[in-house]
């Protein structure tokens, strides 16, 4: 039997009022761009899912039109 995918999963979350902002991790991650794959590991807690939001977000503010 298949295994459901949460529907959670599927959406991003919507930013944090007064998330933590690490540029010099948006920076790694923006030069992971010219790789095959970027893996972001970290125990649980330590805010994957906000730097990735945050990431995307300036993504989205920097593309054209």
């Amino acid at each position: 039997m298949p295994t459901p995918l949460l529907a959670t999963k599927l959406y991003r979350p919507p930013p944090r009022p007064k998330g933590m902002v690490r540029p010099h991790l948006i920076a790694r991650l923006s030069e992971g761009l010219a790789r095959k794959l970027t893996l972001v590991a970290a125990p649980a807690g330590f805010g994957k899912t906000t730097l990735l939001t945050q990431w995307l977000d300036g993504c989205a503010r920097r593309s054209p039109g």
